[in-house]
């Protein structure tokens, strides 16, 4: 098992050997440098934390700035735990895509685009109440009702009602990896992953 810490470049897309237009996602994977090693003897699980992403010094606390240096590597914006590695990494080392094969199949983990609060037909597809019939002239976009009345008189837990949209981890599973272009740091999955251009996201092998 290999894990890389990647930065979302943006979406694109290629042509298969039999000429089918595949959307695919442009991932920065890496560089990573092992800033911790963790063992069963002296944390009780075995693993490595990676950080990516160059951070100014100005905006590092002493705690960080002396945890990387420990490392012998510059502040880094993002740091992860990975566990069952395959091989075997000394604190300061650098992990680059190559760990990552072309043709294998990753599983990638975001943060999804906030899209703020929204109302149950963008939050949850509702239709609206009524479909645009029957004299419902303002209720196009409402939830409708919501509970019942004086047996439970409250609304359950989990409705799906208006609320805050986006803005949550997630994984996606079993992406095939298209590309591996090492000299750029470059990993191409065939469909989409979340977050936005820019955002971290997090690769599994």
């Amino acid at each position: 098992m290999a894990g890389l810490i990647g930065k979302k470049i943006g979406m694109t897309s290629v042509f298969s050997v039999e000429g089918k237009n595949i959307p695919c996602t442009v991932i920065e994977a890496g560089p990573c440098v092992v800033t911790q090693v963790k063992t069963a003897e002296t944390d009780g699980y075995n693993a490595f934390q990676l950080a990516f992403g160059d951070k100014k010094e100005k905006n590092t606390t002493k705690a960080e700035f002396g945890h990387f240096q420990k490392a012998g590597t510059d502040p880094k914006r993002k740091v992860v735990e990975f566990q069952d590695f395959e091989k075997d990494y000394k604190l300061g080392d650098t992990i680059t895509v190559d760990v990552i094969e072309e043709g294998s199949w990753v599983d990638i983990t975001g943060i999804t685009k906030g899209k703020g609060f929204q109302g149950v037909v963008k939050r949850y597809n509702f239709r609206g109440v009524g479909d645009a019939t029957h004299g419902q002239h303002n209720r196009l976009r409402a939830p409708g009702s919501l509970g019942a009345s004086s047996y439970p008189s409250r609304v359950f837990k989990g409705m799906r009602m208006a609320g805050r949209t986006g803005g949550a981890q997630k994984t996606i599973e079993d992406l095939k990896v298209l590309k591996v272009i090492p000299e750029s740091n470059l990993l191409v999955v065939k469909g989409s992953i979340p977050g936005a251009k820019g955002s971290f996201v997090i690769i599994n092998q």
